[in-house]
Parts: structure tokens; C-alpha cells; sequence
């Protein structure tokens, strides 16, 4: 099905899970479908050493349109600091750790709709940042309640390489959800600290939180609200640069995708039985919606 095709089949869907101030209706949608079994093939020859997001590959322009990167000016190389979904025209969901690292929010751009930071092509955007709303109990010690939005100074104008995310309420059942990636200019390797220039993309699993709470994985630091995505193994996991954005699952019976999770910590990078750990976006549903349009609201009797 074309792209055009797409379109028109989720706005009559109505998405009625997903955001609000949807473009056109829709929300998820995918300019440049992954082709799913060239990839599954490509995990069995990776070399760990010296692949991407750990373990991953590059993302092709339009793979990933809600995806964006969020920068430092102060930062060298590309700035990129953290990732961050877009789920409205004006609004970013991210880490609450990667708003609290740095000093003034006027220090910050996000770039929206590029795959390549260097070179980030006519169709990427770039906005600055005019307000930031942390989570009221979030707390930097242990990362809890990792979670944040920023408002963007003006709204972004949706194309195929600009999406919004879908982001999930309670009727959808993530545990069912087969198909998930995670993505992010982070490091690309174990113990790397160079962000990547390209978006890099990497399939992963969720993995039961009994598990991966239990005593020789993360022994009791997991809690309700987060999930934990990767393999038992390791090989495969966000890291440094990447906090902030998306774990992204396909929808079981359409097209579209869903932002499940926030990157948020780990105990390093790919190793076995430590996985990267998200925020659940359906845990903090209410809390996003309450604030987006709170916030809308004031601005309208102001």
C-alpha cells in the first residue's frame, strides 16, 4: 500500500488510542516501512563490536518521522544529547534526566524529521524550546519518574518525514505487542561515548518486569511504571545519547506503531541480563494529557 494509501486508511481508523492534534488524523505512520525480514536475517551476522545504538543498523529517511533529537549548544560534534518523541505539533515527550543535565532550556534546539544530524536535509526542522514540564516526582538519584515534556517555541508542519507518535491509554495491551525497536543517534557501542551522526535503529523484546526485577538482573529496582526491552543475552540495548527517546512496538492488527516506552537508564550498555529500562508512556498517559492541555488552556485565557 502506497503512502497515500496509508493515509487515508488511518484517518478513517480515527486512532482513537493514540494523541491528540494528530496531522491529518493520523498518528505512527511510517514513511519508509522497515523490511522486516532483511533485518532478521542481518542479526545473526552482526559483529557487536562494531555495530550501532549497540547492535543495531542505520535507519532509512522517514523510518522513524516522530523520532527527534534533542541538543546542547554547548555540546560538540552534532550536540545531540538525548532523543524525544514528538506527540503533538508542539509538544516532545523525553527523559526528566535529560532536562535536569542541562543548566538553561534556552541552551536547547530540537531537530525534527532528519536521520543524518550533519547533514539533515530540506525536510528536517529545527525549534527552539519555550517551556519544560518534569514530572513532579522525579528524582535524579534513582531515576524515578523519568519523565518530561517539552512545549516547542512554535509548531512543527507535518510531512511524510514528520509524524506524530502514538501514544498509548489503558485499552491497549503492551504485553501483547510482538514487533518492538528502539532508536537514537546515541553511542554505538558498549563502551562508547561518540554520539552517532546517522539514526540507528535495533529490534528488541519486552521482557517481563518479574524477570527482569528478579535477583541477578536488576534485583529490585524495577518499578510499575517502567519496562524493560532488549535480550537476555544483551548484544542489543540503548545507550549514552539515547535516553529520552522511543520504544516503539508495532500495533498487532494495523499499520501504525505506538511509543511504549521513554528510554530512561541501565547498568551499562548490552550486557546480559541488564536491559534498557522505560518509562511506560501508558502508565503516564493521564499525566501527559492532563498537562498538554493545561497549559493549552492557560495560554487561551491568557
Amino acid at each position: 500500500m502506497n503512502w497515500l494509501g496509508l493515509l487515508v486508511l488511518l484517518t478513517v481508523a480515527g486512532l482513537v488510542l493514540g494523541t491528540r492534534d494528530n496531522c491529518g488524523g493520523t498518528c505512527g505512520l511510517q514513511a519508509v516501512p522497515i523490511v522486516y525480514r532483511s533485518m532478521a536475517n542481518s542479526y545473526g551476522n552482526l559483529d557487536y563490536g562494531m555495530t550501532r545504538i549497540v547492535g543495531g543498523t542505520a535507519a532509512k529517511p522517514g523510518a522513524w518521522p516522530w523520532i527527534v533529537s534533542i541538543q546542547d549548544f554547548l555540546e560538540s560534534g552534532t550536540g545531540n544529547i538525548c532523543g524525544g518523541s514528538l506527540i503533538s505539533t508542539q509538544w516532545v515527550l523525553t527523559a526528566a534526566h535529560c532536562i535536569d543535565m542541562v543548566g538553561l532550556i534556552g541552551m536547547l534546539r530540537v531537530v525534527i524529521g532528519a536521520t543524518q544530524l550533519t547533514r539533515p536535509g530540506p525536510g528536517a526542522q529545527t525549534r527552539r524550546v519555550k517551556r519544560v514540564v518534569m514530572h513532579q516526582s522525579f528524582n535524579p538519584d534513582d531515576l524515578s519518574y523519568d519523565i518530561a515534556l517539552m512545549e516547542l517555541d512554535y509548531p512543527v508542519q507535518c510531512s511524510p518525514s514528520i509524524q506524530l507518535a502514538c501514544v498509548p491509554n489503558a485499552t491497549l495491551t503492551v504485553s501483547e505487542l510482538q514487533n518492538c525497536w528502539v532508536a537514537g543517534w546515541g553511542a554505538t557501542t558498549a563502551r562508547g561515548y561518540d554520539a552517532s551522526d546517522r539514526l540507528q535503529q535495533a529490534k528488541v523484546q519486552l521482557i517481563d518486569l518479574q524477570l527482569c526485577n528478579s535477583s541477578d538482573w536488576y534485583a529490585g529496582k524495577i518499578q510499575s511504571y517502567n519496562l524493560c526491552a532488549g535480550y537476555p543475552q544483551g548484544n542489543i540495548d540503548t545507550c549514552m545519547g539515547d535516553s529520552g527517546g522511543p520504544l516503539m512496538c508495532k500495533d498487532n492488527a494495523a499499520e501504525y506503531w505506538w511509543v511504549v516506552g521513554v528510554a530512561s537508564w541501565g547498568e551499562g550498555c548490552a550486557r546480559p541480563k541488564h536491559p534498557g529500562v522505560f518509562i511506560s508512556t501508558q502508565h503516564f498517559y493521564d499525566w501527559i494529557d492532563y498537562n498538554m492541555r493545561a497549559h493549552r488552556a492557560a495560554e487561551s485565557a491568557s
